[in-house]
């Protein structure tokens, strides 16, 4: 019978020179800062920003995720680990990025990036809203190479069965490529609205189906993922589905907000 399923087992990196080591996930989680250079190059030359503010945006939006991913999985999921071993926080390479923490991160670094450049907080975030989401599906795609953050125990017939890190060895849900389509489908949703706007959507309108799609999507796959974390066990919702409610409320308020500025704009 288990024959029937996808057996993964799939080599992680890439390749290996001395103490070097190149893998599948690095290379996606690069391409997809490329690719989302492009894409944010695409809309400044639309609007006709500088590309100097451009590469300005990328290094706090770089910076933002990295760290803020990092402290993220340290303060959510394993405290009290890291905090008893603290030079384990520097060694990404070892696993252990939380995109909350990214989300965390990247608002505030861009609110700090608003204040630096005289450019509307919401007219940047409604933007990079477009690429995140794009970015998310290149990073759960590096998460299925890695075979880690999988789903629970399921007979479905698409079910994986990942042979280098499940010691069960049991059929399970792949809620990367769940999560990876799902972003998919989000930034296409996304960069449409934006084209069809001519550029020029109604500021917080974009960020605010951002929150909502993106941090609804992920509350819902969460349903069907193995616990990260031995506290998980036993939770009503686990901490990524509580970490997720915040930023849909706010998405909820927000697109709120982006309407009624709207409609008192056309009352004008």
């Amino acid at each position: 019978m288990l024959l029937n399923y996808i057996h993964w087992n799939i080599n992680p990196e890439i390749f290996h020179l001395g103490s070097l080591s190149v893998r599948w996930y690095g290379l996606l989680f690069a391409s997809a800062f490329a690719v989302g250079y492009v894409i944010m190059q695409k809309m400044f030359e639309k609007e006709g920003f500088s590309i100097a503010l451009l590469d300005k945006l990328s290094t706090y939006m770089l910076i933002a995720t990295v760290i803020g991913a990092r402290l993220g999985h340290v303060l959510f999921y394993q405290p009290e680990y890291y905090f008893a071993h603290p030079w384990e926080i520097l060694k990404i390479w070892h696993g252990g990025l939380a995109s909350h923490g990214a989300g965390i991160g990247i608002v505030f670094a861009l609110w700090l990036f608003s204040r630096n450049t005289g450019k509307k907080f919401l007219w940047i975030m409604d933007r990079i809203g477009i690429v995140v989401a794009l970015a998310g599906g290149f990073i759960r795609t590096g998460n299925l190479i890695n075979s880690e953050i999988y789903g629970a125990p399921t007979d479905v017939p698409w079910a994986f069965i990942f042979e280098n890190s499940d010691r069960y060895l049991l059929p399970r849900h792949p809620t990367q490529i769940y999560e990876a389509l799902g972003y998919l489908a989000i930034f296409i949703v996304l960069i449409v609205t934006y084209y069809k706007k001519n550029g020029k959507p109604q500021q917080g309108l974009l960020f605010s189906w951002f929150l909502i799609l993106l941090f609804g999507l992920r509350f819902v796959v969460e349903f069907f993922k193995a616990d990260q974390v031995a506290f998980e066990q036993g939770m009503l919702l686990n901490m990524g589905q509580l970490l997720s409610i915040p930023f849909v409320l706010a998405g909820i308020g927000l697109m709120i907000y982006s309407y009624l500025q709207q409609n008192k704009t056309d009352n004008k």
